[in-house]
C-alpha cells in the first residue's frame, strides 16, 4: 500500500530560482532565506520519498487564461521546465508517476472532485523553485513527482474548504494504490503578498505567523477562512495559500490519526516583494 508519510509546504518566489540559478544565493541579501532550508535539505536526503505530490500553480504558462482548469493532474512520465519568458531554468526534467496518478485521478473523480487531465505539460517556477529550495542543484531530482495545478490566478478559484477536503481525497487514493510507495504531498505558494496596485510590496507577518499556527494545530479551521481574509489581510497573491490546504488535508490527524510532528518552521521576509513560509510535517 503507498502512505503518505510527510508534507512539505513551500513559498515558491521566482526571485529564489534566479538566486540559485545565477549562483546568488551566497550574496548577503539571499543568505539569510537559504539557511532557513538548510536542516530541509538534509531532512530531505535522511527521508527520501519515491515520489512528491506537489501542489502548486501555473503562472500563464501552460494554461493561458483562454484556458484555465481549476484543477489539473499531470499524467505524463515526464514535464520539461517552461519557458516563462527568458528561457526555461537550468533545472533537469521532472519525471512522473503515470500509473499513481492515473489511479488518483479515477479516485478523486469518482469522489466527485472534477480534474483536467493534463498528458502533456510544462512546470514553470511555481514547481521548480520548491524542488531546487528542496533539493539542491541535482543532476537529476531525487524522486518521482506528479504535478498538480491548481488555478489561483483568475477568480473564482477554489474555496480553502474544497482544497482542504480535496486533499484528503487524494489521501484515500494514495492509501487504495497497491503500490509499496513511500509519498510525500507538498504544497507550495504564498505567504502574504501582493504584486499591483497601491498596496503592492504588502507584508502582514503577524498574520502569516497566525496562519500557521492554526494550519499546524486547527487545519479545519484554517480551511474555514473566506477568500476575502486573505485579500485583505495576505494580499492579491495570499490567496496561494489554500494551496497548502491540500497537502494539510492529506495528513493522518485529518481522517481521525495522531496529530503530525512538527519537524522544522521558518518564516523570513523579504524574498523579493515577498513573504517566505517554510513547513516541514510528518505523520507518526
Amino acid at each position: 500500500m503507498a502512505r503518505i508519510t510527510a508534507s512539505v509546504y513551500t513559498s515558491h518566489v521566482p526571485a529564489i530560482g534566479a538566486a540559485i540559478d545565477l549562483g546568488k544565493s551566497a550574496e548577503p541579501y539571499w543568505q539569510p532565506l537559504f539557511r532557513g532550508y538548510e536542516f530541509s535539505k538534509q531532512w530531505l536526503a535522511e527521508n527520501r520519498p519515491d515520489l512528491v505530490f506537489l501542489v502548486y500553480n501555473d503562472h500563464a504558462t501552460s494554461f493561458s487564461l483562454d484556458l484555465i482548469p481549476t484543477f489539473a493532474i499531470g499524467c505524463a512520465e515526464r514535464f520539461e521546465p517552461a519557458d516563462e519568458g527568458w528561457g526555461p531554468r537550468p533545472v533537469p526534467p521532472v519525471i512522473g508517476h503515470p500509473e499513481l496518478a492515473a489511479h488518483i485521478t479515477q479516485s478523486v473523480i469518482q469522489d466527485d472532485f472534477d480534474l483536467t487531465i493534463a498528458n502533456k505539460l510544462d512546470v514553470d517556477h511555481g514547481l521548480t523553485v520548491p524542488l531546487s529550495l528542496m533539493c539542491g542543484q541535482p543532476e537529476a531530482w531525487p524522486f518521482k513527482v506528479i504535478p498538480f495545478a491548481v488555478n489561483v490566478v483568475q477568480y473564482p478559484v477554489p474555496s480553502g474548504r474544497r482544497c482542504f477536503a480535496l486533499g484528503q481525497a487524494i489521501r484515500r487514493a494514495v492509501e487504495s494504490f497497491d503500490e509499496d510507495l513511500n509519498v510525500q504531498i507538498w504544497g507550495t505558494g504564498g505567504m502574504t503578498h501582493q504584486l499591483q496596485g497601491p498596496r503592492a510590496g504588502l507584508i502582514n507577518r503577524e498574520w502569516d505567523q497566525a496562519w500557521l499556527d492554526k494550519l499546524i494545530a486547527e487545519p479545519a479551521a484554517a480551511a474555514a477562512v473566506p477568500h476575502i481574509d486573505y485579500v485583505r489581510e495576505a494580499g492579491s497573491e495570499g490567496i496561494e495559500l489554500v494551496m497548502w490546504l491540500i497537502a494539510r488535508g492529506a495528513m493522518a490527524d485529518v481522517a481521525g490519526g495522531p496529530a503530525p510532528r512538527v519537524r522544522h518552521r521558518f518564516y523570513h521576509v523579504p524574498a523579493s516583494n515577498t513573504a517566505v513560509g517554510h513547513l516541514i510535517l510528518e505523520n507518526p
